[in-house]
């Protein structure tokens, strides 16, 4: 059976929503982070989930998640 991944990045809305349930210090941190590379928050909230699940990636598309999963099967 042949898989699609629909490959998308954090929206903005949805990158804030997640900033709204964290301590006020992580969310500072993740905006002072975004003006130093001068990145957009949402690009810098999904490097550090993309990151999490796998060191080599820097967004959802290079995260080799899905592959890890159809291997965990």
């Amino acid at each position: 059976m042949t898989q699609t991944i629909q490959l998308e990045h954090l929206s903005p809305e949805a990158a804030n929503r997640l900033l709204e349930a964290v301590p006020a210090y992580v969310k500072e941190a993740f905006h002072r982070r975004a003006a130093e590379i001068e990145y957009p928050i949402e690009a810098v909230v999904e490097m550090a989930l993309a990151n999490f699940l796998d060191d080599e990636s820097l967004s959802f598309e290079d995260c080799l998640l899905s592959g890890r999963l159809d291997t965990a099967d």
